[in-house]
């Protein structure tokens, strides 16, 4: 049977996104979930109460600590958090199932999240960390939301140090000076890497039926 060379079978990758609250990380998400309809968003489980707005099932699966408990200690996360008092956790069955058929999964976690998808899956994991202009730009941004109390926002600048000092550790890093820019930085990473010899699990058959041509 003729192989398609046009469309070749790969396997997917986990498209990790970091940054510290407010450094534009959720709107390079949006742009980039709205413009490749090959990538989804990893729904995980939390703890926390829902926001106006927010959906079971879509935004994320909105659970009782006890129920979270009880998928830890059943080993059923890729990984998990606590952040601000509240658990966080990506549920290992459907982030796989999206490999397998060619899919990709994209990860809003923060930078223990991603060592730990790293250890279970580091072969499918792409880390990317998104830094602020400045310090000084990151809280106006935070202040500007007008979502969180003060002490809310005071929290997220004072772990924002810690976070940014976990930046090496990502295989590419953008500064978001403008969002634009940032998101066609973005899409030319997730396009490099979907090209990954390794990750065309259809190469091998394109390039036997070229050479049985000969």
């Amino acid at each position: 049977m003729k192989v398609d060379a046009t469309k070749v079978d790969r396997r997917g990758l986990m498209f990790v996104l970091s940054s510290p609250s407010g450094a534009g990380k959720t709107t390079l998400a949006d742009r980039l979930l709205k413009g490749d309809p090959k990538i989804n968003l990893s729904i995980s489980a939390t703890t926390r109460p829902a926001r106006p707005g927010e959906k079971d099932g879509e935004d994320y699966y909105f659970v009782t600590e006890e129920k979270f408990r009880a998928m830890r200690d059943k080993s059923e996360f890729l990984e998990w958090a606590n952040v601000f008092g509240n658990y966080y956790g990506t549920p290992r069955a459907q982030v796989f199932d999206q490999l397998k058929i060619g899919n990709d999964v994209l990860f809003d976690i923060d930078w223990q999240g991603a060592q730990q998808l790293d250890a279970v899956a580091g072969g499918d994991v792409v880390k990317v960390f998104i830094l602020p202009p400045s310090r000084a730009e990151l809280e106006r941004r935070l202040r500007a939301r007008n979502q969180d109390p003060e002490d809310v926002v005071l929290k997220r600048m004072a772990k924002a140090d810690a976070e940014i000092s976990h930046w090496a550790e990502y295989d590419y890093v953008i500064i978001n000076y403008d969002l634009d820019e940032s998101a066609q930085m973005l899409r030319a990473i997730l396009l490099a890497e979907r090209l990954r010899r390794r990750r065309q699990t259809g190469l091998s058959a394109i390039v036997t039926d070229m050479l049985n041509e000969g």
